[in-house]
C-alpha cells in the first residue's frame, strides 16, 4: 500500500468516525456545554454533600429520621414462633420459605409438640439435577429453531439457577422425598452457589449445542435419550462431590421444641418420611395468587417453562388487587398458617433496624430530585421492581376496624438479622412490594376458586416480573 493510499484510508477513517460520534441523538460537545451550564454553581453546602458522599453509605445519608412511627413489634394475629435459618450466599430463598411453610404445618399438626427442619442441600441437589434435565430437554425441542431464536436462547443464557417458587417445591418434594436437616447438612457449596452452578453452566451450553447437532444430524430419538442421560450423569457427578450424596436411608428420632425426644428412633427413606411429616401431595392444596397491576385482574395467568421439572407445572397465579390478597393473607394467619410470599425486598429496606416502609430513606432530597414519579405497574413495566426475594408470611397487625397496619415474615438471612431473623413491613410497603403469596385452598372463596381454574392465559419467561425468587 503507498502512501497516498494509506492517507486516503486514514481521513476516511477519521470521518466515519467524526460522523458517528456526530450523529443525531448522541452527546455531542453543545449539548455536552448545556449539560454542564444546568449545574448550580457549586457551594460550601455541595462541597460538603460530596465529602459525606464520598465517605458513606448512601442510604445512611438518606435514613428519614422522622420517619420512626411504626418500629413497634406488636402483633395481634401471629403464627407460632420457629427456628430461622440462613440461605447464606445462595438463592434458595424459595425453598428456605417453602421448608418454613411445611414444617409450620407439621408443628401446628402436632400442637407444637413436635418439630422438625428439613435439609436443604438434600432437595437443592434433585432442583439443580431437574433443572439440568429441563434445559437439556427444552434445547432438543426447540432444536430445529435457529440459535437465535427468542426459545433458544432463553434456555442457553441461563442454563441453571438456584432461583425459583414453591410451585418447585410442589413438585420436587413429593417426587424425592424429604430428610431432616441433622441428616444431611450444608455443604459449602450449597451455602455458596456461584462457583459450582457457574462450572454446571458452561457444561450444559456445551451439552446443548452436541445435542442440537444430533438433532440436526438426524439422530434417532433414543440416540438423542441416551446422550442426554449421559450428560446428566456429568451433572449428578460434579453435584455428587459438591453437595454430597443424597440420602437413600436413616434413622431417625423426632423432637419436640425443647430437644426432648419424642418417640423411638425409626428407619426411614426420603419418600417415607415425606409421607409422615407431609402425608399427601402439595399440588392442589393451594392457589398462588399475584398483584400485577398491568394486567387485568381475576384473571388466571401460566407462565411457559418457568418450572423447575421438565413433567412438572407451570407456575400458574390468579391476578389479584392487593387488598383482596391482604384478606387471604389475614384469614389463613388467624388460623395460624403461615405462607409463601414474595417481594422486591431492597426497596426502602432499613437493614439495620429490619423494617420496611416506603417513607425509610429520603433520596430525593439527598440527590435534588424525585423517586416517586412511577406507579407499581410503571415500575415492574420498565424493570425497575419486581419479585426479588421469598419470605414466609407470619403476622399481621390489624387496627379495630380488622385492617392491616403492618406484617411480619420469617427471613432466611440468619437469626440476627432483622428482628430476630424476621422483617417487619408496613401496609403501604406491602401493597408497593408485595407481589406473590402462596395459600391453602381452604381460606379462599368459592369465586376465587373459580377463577383459579379458568382457562389461563400463556405469557413469557421473559416478562419483566416472572423472575424466580432468589
Amino acid at each position: 500500500m503507498n502512501t497516498k493510499t494509506l492517507a486516503l484510508g486514514l481521513c476516511l477513517a477519521l470521518a466515519t468516525t467524526a460522523g458517528a460520534q456526530n450523529k443525531q441523538g448522541g452527546i455531542s460537545a453543545e449539548m455536552l456545554q448545556n449539560i454542564e451550564k444546568t449545574q448550580k454553581a457549586t457551594t460550601t453546602a455541595d462541597k460538603a454533600l460530596f465529602n459525606a458522599l464520598a465517605s458513606n453509605k448512601i442510604d445512611d445519608l438518606a435514613k428519614n429520621f422522622g420517619n420512626n412511627r411504626y418500629t413497634n413489634d406488636h402483633f395481634s394475629v401471629e403464627t407460632a414462633k420457629q427456628s430461622i435459618h440462613n440461605q447464606k450466599s445462595s438463592g434458595r430463598c424459595w425453598m428456605f420459605s417453602s421448608f418454613n411453610v411445611l414444617r409450620s404445618d407439621f408443628a401446628h399438626n402436632h400442637g407444637d409438640s413436635v418439630v422438625v427442619d428439613f435439609s436443604h442441600v438434600y432437595l437443592f441437589f434433585f432442583d439443580q439435577l431437574e433443572k439440568a434435565n429441563l434445559m437439556l430437554q427444552g434445547v432438543i425441542d426447540n432444536a430445529k429453531k435457529p440459535i437465535d431464536d427468542q426459545r433458544v436462547q432463553f434456555f442457553f443464557k441461563n442454563p441453571l439457577n438456584d432461583g425459583g417458587t414453591f410451585c418447585g417445591a410442589a413438585d420436587l418434594a413429593p417426587k424425592y422425598g424429604l430428610v431432616p436437616m441433622s441428616v444431611q447438612p450444608e455443604t459449602f457449596s450449597a451455602e455458596n452457589t456461584s462457583k459450582i452452578s457457574s462450572l454446571i453452566s458452561t457444561k450444559l451450553r456445551e451439552f446443548g449445542l452436541e445435542l442440537r447437532k444430533m438433532v440436526a444430524d438426524g439422530k434417532k430419538v433414543a440416540a438423542i435419550n441416551q446422550r442426554k442421560t449421559e450428560m446428566l450423569g456429568t451433572v449428578y457427578h460434579m453435584l455428587s462431590i459438591t453437595m454430597g450424596e443424597p440420602v437413600k436411608e436413616f434413622t431417625y428420632q423426632f423432637r419436640n421444641k425443647d430437644g426432648k425426644a419424642v418417640g423411638e428412633p425409626r428407619r426411614f427413606t426420603p419418600k417415607s418420611f415425606y409421607d409422615e411429616v407431609v402425608g399427601h401431595p402439595l399440588e392442589g392444596t393451594f392457589i398462588m395468587v399475584m398483584n400485577d397491576p398491568r394486567r387485568p385482574y381475576h384473571k388466571t395467568y401460566e407462565v411457559e417453562y418457568d418450572r423447575h421439572v421438565y413433567d412438572g407445572q407451570n407456575w400458574k397465579y390468579l391476578n389479584l388487587p392487593v387488598e383482596d390478597i391482604a384478606k387471604l393473607a389475614i384469614a389463613s394467619l388467624k388460623d395460624g398458617k403461615k405462607m409463601y410470599s414474595s417481594y422486591d425486598v431492597g426497596k426502602q429496606l432499613d437493614r439495620a433496624s429490619g423494617y420496611l416502609d416506603t417513607e425509610n430513606f429520603d433520596y430525593g432530597s439527598l440527590f435534588s430530585t424525585s423517586f416517586n414519579k412511577m406507579n407499581k405497574a410503571e415500575r415492574i413495566a420498565t424493570f425497575d421492581s419486581g419479585s426479588t426475594h421469598a419470605m414466609t408470611l407470619t403476622a399481621v397487625d390489624l387496627d379495630k376496624d380488622g385492617n392491616p397496619i403492618k406484617w411480619k415474615v420469617e427471613n432466611s438471612w440468619g437469626a440476627n438479622n432483622g428482628v430476630n431473623g424476621c422483617l417487619i413491613m408496613t401496609n403501604r410497603w406491602f401493597n408497593e412490594y408485595m407481589f406473590r403469596l402462596v395459600v391453602d385452598k381452604k381460606y379462599v372463596p368459592e369465586t376465587l376458586l373459580k377463577e383459579f381454574d379458568q382457562k389461563p392465559l400463556m405469557v413469557m419467561p421473559e416478562d419483566p416480573l416472572f423472575g424466580q425468587d432468589d
